[in-house]
């Protein structure tokens, strides 16, 4: 489901679930690592949600006695609300694109996220230049930063 409000902006904000999310992006099981984003700011910003459950085959051997999620999966969770920002604000002009992650610079891991936890992942467009889009994210848990990154992606066709 969609929803679509304004904000005193006149921007538009968008909420995309995970059935919109799997015809937005080639990712599927066990690589999709967004549930649903909501707060689209087209052009600009994005908050991602991923829900982390003791299922996730990385917990298998990250690790057996202490179930820790790790950092590149919580950059690659980052990447992919970046993602869905991207394809929602490019599809307003009509286009159809891939986004292809690029760099990561300034990754800093602040306290671990295990099974329970509730990612809130918060990306911001910094700027771009040609098919070149940069992004700072950070990542939440309950209100405490448990990540933050700065990162790149080209779009491609």
């Amino acid at each position: 489901m969609t929803e679509t409000t304004e904000n005193t902006e006149n921007t538009v904000v968008d909420t995309v679930d995970i059935i919109q999310i799997l015809d937005m992006l080639p990712h599927r099981y066990p690589l999709l690592l967004v549930d649903r984003v909501k707060d689209i700011v087209l052009d600009k910003s994005a908050t991602g949600i991923k829900n982390v459950t003791m299922n996730e085959p990385h917990f298998q051997g990250h690790f057996p006695n202490r179930p820790i999620m790790p950092g590149v999966m919580i950059v690659e969770a980052m990447a992919q609300t970046a993602a869905i920002l991207v394809i929602k604000t490019l599809d307003s002009a009509g286009t159809q694109k891939n986004v292809l992650f690029m760099s990561i610079d300034n990754a800093r891991f602040r306290a671990p996220v295990t099974p329970g936890d509730v990612l809130e992942i918060k990306v911001t467009k910094k700027h771009q230049r040609g098919p070149v889009w940069k992004f700072s994210g950070i990542v939440e848990v309950e209100g405490k930063k448990v990540a933050e990154a700065d990162f790149a992606a080209m779009i491609t066709d």
